[in-house]
């Protein structure tokens, strides 16, 4: 299958593209990147240096059985890549989205338009991520997680999705966050926690049970202190 790359594109040193990629008008890709086969990057993106786009998921028999949704990597436009980026196939990224420097993005992600996934931030595989969310600095995104639209996760919060730790069979839930909710920095989330509309956790807090709409809590385990 060939390629399909628009003229104007601007390509650094060493960039390598592999068969079956689309690349849209005025996309500009830094030195040393890699663009892996049946990625689709739209119009008007930026890439950074040393990124891999499109990556195939793997694994070992202790891991769980990866089911891709069959199609490539799409990069839509207007989108920001930072530089040693990493994105597996399968995922999707809106228009006018900014991935920082160092964040790793796995298969079967969607995140929504207008969103900020932050320096070395990772987001695991099956997640979703709504429209105008900030993901900052180093937050763990668990997989199986679903994050509405204009969330604010703060820095180095920690999500988990396996209530045994592994020590027996149990479905995968990440934490499911809703529309308006503010996690602050330093957090953890708890398997299968429903984290209400508009709720804020304060910075520290362990979320071990699920939160009502409008409530304020913290501590460990975090607790209402009052309504928002």
């Amino acid at each position: 299958m060939k390629n399909n790359i628009h003229k104007s594109v601007n390509l650094g040193e060493n960039v390598v593209i592999e068969e079956g990629v689309y690349i849209g008008k005025n996309v500009t890709i830094g030195h040393n990147s890699v663009i892996l086969k049946d990625t689709y990057i739209g119009d008007y993106v930026t890439i950074g240096s040393n990124c891999v786009l499109g990556i195939q998921p793997g694994g070992n028999k202790k891991m769980r059985n990866i089911i891709t949704n069959g199609g490539g990597l799409t990069v839509n436009a207007y989108t920001k890549v930072g530089n040693l980026v990493t994105i597996y196939s399968g995922t999707k990224i809106s228009n006018n989205v900014f991935i920082g420097d160092h964040a790793s993005i796995r298969e079967n992600v969607s995140i929504g338009e207008g969103s900020v996934i932050g320096r070395a931030a990772i987001v695991e595989l099956n997640s979703t991520i709504g429209k105008g969310c900030t993901i900052q600095t180093l937050a763990y995104v668990t997989g199986d997680t679903t994050i509405e639209d204009h969330v604010f996760i703060g820095p180095c919060v920690s999500m988990s999705n396996d209530k045994y730790m592994g020590a027996q069979e149990f479905k995968l839930m990440g934490p499911f966050i809703k529309k308006g909710a503010k996690i602050g920095n330093n957090a953890s989330l708890l398997p299968g926690v429903i984290i209400g509309e508009n709720v804020i956790v304060g910075a520290g807090s362990v979320v071990t049970k699920n939160i009502e709409d409008n409530e304020i809590v913290v501590g460990i385990p975090a607790k209402k202190i009052k309504d928002f």
